[in-house]
């Protein structure tokens, strides 16, 4: 087995060809100045045994911006770090707090210094306080920085070392192949004493790329990872990383380089910090999201990518089953997913910051029925964003919509369902293979914010509400609210999952094939016979369990039954209700 050294020198060999060598002796100081650093300090650092587990099932995380709860003259991460801690206490293992740092664009995803805070949310001792109590992930967004960066400063002024930090491309090329996730032009014109030079800008034009086949940039980000960790946290997302490598006539996506970036940082972070947890962003069709794991290039072996990928095929599904009220297409998906290795496991989730992604149903769902999908969505208030395609047609990317008004009806309208149908969808989220991540406007079954897009102007700010602490509480203390409803039935459900050793995230899964009405998802055997069944009703009629198929009355009669937050055994003959969410728990 190569040694640590042995394995970076071959990725920066890929990387670098002949410069591997000076790439890694300056490599080699970061990692130094870290492993300098005494574990358990006051700068947070808690490195885990190597055989430390990665996870468990008490791991469920909640996703939130800094900001998303305010309150009167109080730094907003510490307001935070209040509310996970009152209301949700140890229900939650970890949060995942969205871009931190100062911004210029894209709500934080724009960044103009990497190892600040942003003012207006506190400073490195809130971000070490919510370390403290919870495993933090923070953001590392390496494909591209702010017009206003200090890196872009240098650029214009012809400076080191920003000056060489960037792609210039002539407007003249053709990048008709690259492969898009924004209608925005791919260059950007940019007035330099040099003249005007065009820059790479996959995201906006205040998003510049960074040039990643120049080492400097490289070793850039890994100080910067490395400064993270020092500051207590222990799960990193990289942020956009399918498209970090370019190379012209290329789709300049998934590269063979981006995938050994990914393999060097968990290389790195695996060596100096064991149970530090990479996960890739990757909005892209199913397949290529999983590729990051690296699954297939050491089909025999440990896999050497992300030690976590987000689930992003989910969410787009569920709402194709909620809304249609049957099952074939996500029993389909289900039972296709490949078998992961013990340190592999997937981020659950079905809302995040940003829209609902489309385009991991490329494969899955025909685009007739897609588009019936979109148009509901329209109908709920809802918005959709776009993206080019190589020959300039444009094609939808995501909805914009909060996961609470998507919920609001089936096909046929809106109905009186919503918040039965709202808890189904979690429920079968947080049942599934993996970790469940829960948005804050999840949590709090948050209304679209139709002001805020008019505000902003952007179609994802109907999902980022700012919530004052005060109306908050109001509604959450408030049994005749839905906020009360959706919060409080939540809060139950973590509090069944974290007790519940079948939903480790390495207990097998397996999909019974069932009627369209009905989702049963067995989860185990464990090594002591316990197995745990999930069954659903995914729609607004009640539906007779002995109507399910062969497989659900052959299982549920092979063993004996009883309903997780009960010791009496569960009457197999009874009917689901609408939306019902039934976790059984059997022995034998």
């Amino acid at each position: 087995m190569p040694t640590f050294e042995q394995t970076v020198h071959g990725y920066l060999s890929h990387l670098y060809g002949p410069r591997a060598c000076e790439v890694q002796r300056r490599l080699n100081q970061h990692i130094t100045h870290f492993l300098s650093l005494a574990p358990f300090s006051s700068t947070g650092i808690d490195i885990q045994p190597k055989n430390a587990p990665f996870w468990s099932e008490k791991d469920q995380w909640v996703i939130s911006y800094g900001d998303s709860i305010v309150e009167e003259d109080l730094p907003p991460l510490a307001v935070l770090s209040d509310f996970l801690q009152a209301r949700l206490g140890e229900r939650i293992s970890g949060v995942h707090v969205l871009p931190f740092f100062p911004w210029s664009s894209d709500d934080g995803f724009s960044v103009i210094h990497y190892r600040e805070v942003n003012t207006d949310l506190g400073d490195w001792s809130h971000i070490r306080e919510l370390a403290s109590h919870y495993d933090l992930m923070a953001d590392l967004v390496l494909n591209h920085v702010s017009r206003e960066s200090l890196w872009c400063v240098d650029y214009l002024s012809g400076s080191l070392p920003g000056r060489d930090y960037f792609i210039e491309v002539d407007p003249s090329t053709d990048v008709s192949q690259v492969v898009r996730p924004r209608s925005s032009p791919l260059l950007v014109p940019i007035s330099t004493r040099r003249g005007t030079r065009y820059l790479w800008a996959t995201f906006s034009e205040d998003q510049l790329d960074l040039n990643f086949e120049n080492p400097d940039v490289l070793l850039e980000f890994v100080g910067i990872l490395l400064f993270y960790l020092e500051q207590g946290t222990r799960i990193v997302r990289l942020d956009a990383v399918a498209f970090l490598w370019k190379r012209l006539g290329t789709s300049c996506i998934h590269l063979p380089e981006t995938h050994t970036v990914v393999r060097l940082l968990r290389a790195i972070v695996d060596h100096i910090a064991p149970g530090t947890l990479l996960i890739t962003e990757t909005n892209v069709p199913h397949q290529e999201n999983i590729s990051y794991f690296g699954l297939e290039r050491l089909p025999d072996g440990e896999p050497d990518e992300a030690h976590m990928v987000y689930q992003f095929a989910l969410p787009p599904l569920l709402l194709h089953t909620l809304t249609r009220g049957e099952t074939h297409t996500l029993q389909t998906w289900l039972a296709s997913l490949p078998i992961l290795p013990d340190h592999c496991t997937y981020l659950n989730f079905t809302a995040s910051h940003d829209g609902i992604g489309v385009r991991p149903l490329e494969g899955l769902l025909p685009d007739h029925e897609r588009d019936a999908l979109l148009e509901l969505m329209h109908r709920f208030g809802g918005f959709v964003s776009m993206r080019s395609n190589p020959d300039g047609s444009d094609t939808p990317y995501e909805i914009n919509i909060t996961w609470f008004e998507a919920m609001r009806g089936t096909r046929r309208g809106p109905d009186p369902w919503q918040i039965a149908r709202f808890i189904c969808s979690q429920a079968i989220m947080l049942s599934l293979q993996g970790i469940p991540a829960l948005y804050i406007h999840t949590l709090t079954g948050t209304l679209n914010d139709v002001e805020g897009v008019e505000r902003s102007g952007r179609l994802r700010s109907i999902n980022r509400r700012r919530w004052q602490r005060s109306e908050l509480d109001l509604l959450l203390d408030s049994p005749s609210t839905p906020t009360h409803d959706v919060f409080h039935t939540l809060n139950r459900l973590l509090d069944q999952r974290r007790q519940e050793p079948c939903f480790h995230p390495n207990a097998a899964q397996r999909t019974l094939a069932s009627a369209p009405e009905l989702l049963a998802v067995e989860r185990g055997p464990l090594a002591d016979g316990r197995r745990l069944l999930a069954l659903y009703n995914v729609t607004d009629t009640p539906f007779a369990l002995e109507n399910g198929g062969e497989a659900i009355i052959q299982t549920l009669g092979r063993h004996t039954w009883q309903a997780l937050d009960s010791d009496n055994p569960w009457n197999v003959e009874g009917a689901l209700s609408p939306y019902a969410v039934r976790w059984l728990i059997a022995y034998n």
